[in-house]
């Protein structure tokens, strides 16, 4: 008889992100022939542009196939240090920056190298389903600062300070926000880099989605003078090139904390996929049409997600004002046998209605649901009709 498996502690203190339970629950009806509108994907429909498609295959023809080194190209750093530079202002130079596997593996790695245990993590509520996680994982303690629905979702420095204390090690802020499509005021932001860099606090900005805004122009926080002490950007090229199962994103950080990342990752996943680094470079220094063209589709669909959820009755949805995500409140259809919180809702949703969807739980909110509208018109109308028929069946 074989002894009960035990895993390590540290394990425990995550779990698989329900982004990815739900897609891929949606993945497995699929597959067995049934009829699923599927928006819970955080995934651009959009082709990845045919610039970047061929820097990838004359790579492959170029054989460029080898290992680089741990912390990417300098092709690549390069390139993410020269677009940033031209978008935002700043001036990181190779050595501060650090190509990873994707933004997911920027935050991780850097959340590692940065956060002992008993340190404290500031995230902003609503939250990307890692962060926390990650945190747990290097033996953190997340520390959620709720944010106002009314106002949107919006964070501001003062939110911050309250919760600033002698443990506090780093401040993480998506903006704009997976899941609210909240987008910090640029002044708001600059005070909540006076107020942690004051301290000697880390302030890890997010910038994933920092090409996805609807009204002014993108913001990095990173730009202030003097940023780049206790300053660290995550981004990627996943969302803004369509480019998510290529896996390649990358850290902006002091030198030191970039190479400890590249450390890290040494020893861990090694170099991202070489092929990927040389799409991704052409990403970057490339053409840059299909940026604004999606973005402009992306908008389109907003609007139309936002005024149909807003016509169920009992909805209330805030106009995201980034990403591609709808975050509507379904209070009205909550607190019924099977439909007590937003994950039954979301299982319910699926199995009966058809819709895949993911819960407010993931998020650390209790009355709202995640949509991406990253999908095409005809499934978010499809799919919207249904959650409005669901949502008027379990409100009875």
């Amino acid at each position: 008889m074989f002894a009960e498996i035990e895993l390590s502690k540290r394990i425990s203190r995550i779990r698989v992100s329900e982004t990815m339970r739900t897609a891929q629950s949606a993945a497995r009806l699929k597959a067995r022939g049934v009829d699923i509108v599927d928006l819970s994907a955080g995934e651009p429909d959009f082709p990845t542009p045919e610039n970047i498609k061929r820097a990838a295959i004359r790579a492959i023809e170029e054989n460029f196939t080898r290992y680089t080194a741990a912390g990417g190209t300098d092709e690549l750093k390069e390139a993410v240090c020269q677009q940033h530079a031209k978008e935002f202002g700043t001036s990181y130079t190779t050595p501060e920056c650090v190509i990873c596997c994707g933004g997911k593996h920027a935050i991780f790695n850097t959340v590692q190298v940065l956060v002992d245990k008993g340190d404290e993590v500031i995230i902003p509520v609503p939250y990307w389903v890692t962060y926390a996680d990650v945190v747990r994982y290097a033996g953190g303690i997340p520390i959620f600062i709720p944010t106002d629905e009314d106002s949107g979702f919006s964070l501001t420095a003062s939110m911050v300070e309250r919760h600033i204390t002698q443990k506090t090690r780093v401040v993480i802020i998506n903006s704009p926000c997976n899941p609210s499509g909240a987008v910090v005021d640029p002044e708001e932001f600059s005070k909540i880099y006076r107020a942690t860099s004051q301290r000697d606090i880390w302030l890890l900005t997010d910038e994933c989605y920092a090409h996805l805004v609807y009204d002014g122009k993108p913001f990095s926080i990173a730009s202030l003078p003097g940023a780049r002490r206790t300053v660290i950007v995550a981004g990627s090229v996943s969302k803004t090139y369509a480019m998510t199962g290529w896996r390649v994103g990358y850290a902006l950080a002091p030198a030191k904390v970039a190479s400890a990342i590249a450390v890290l990752q040494s020893q861990s996943t090694s170099n991202p996929n070489s092929i990927a680094q040389k799409a991704a470079v052409e990403a970057l220094v490339g053409a840059q049409e299909s940026v604004m063209e999606m973005l402009a589709e992306y908008r389109k669909r907003r609007d139309f997600v936002v005024e149909r959820l807003r016509a169920i009755p009992g909805v209330q949805c805030r106009e995201p004002k980034g990403a591609f995500y709808a975050y509507p409140n379904i209070r009205c259809a909550l607190g019924r046998p099977q439909c007590e919180d937003t994950t039954q809702f979301a299982q319910r949703l699926l199995d009966e209605g058809r819709v895949a969807v993911v819960p407010g739980e993931a998020f650390g909110t209790t009355d709202h649901i995640r949509i991406s509208f990253a999908a095409s018109m005809k499934e978010l109308d499809r799919g919207l009709a249904r959650i409005h028929d669901f949502i008027g069946k379990v409100s009875v």
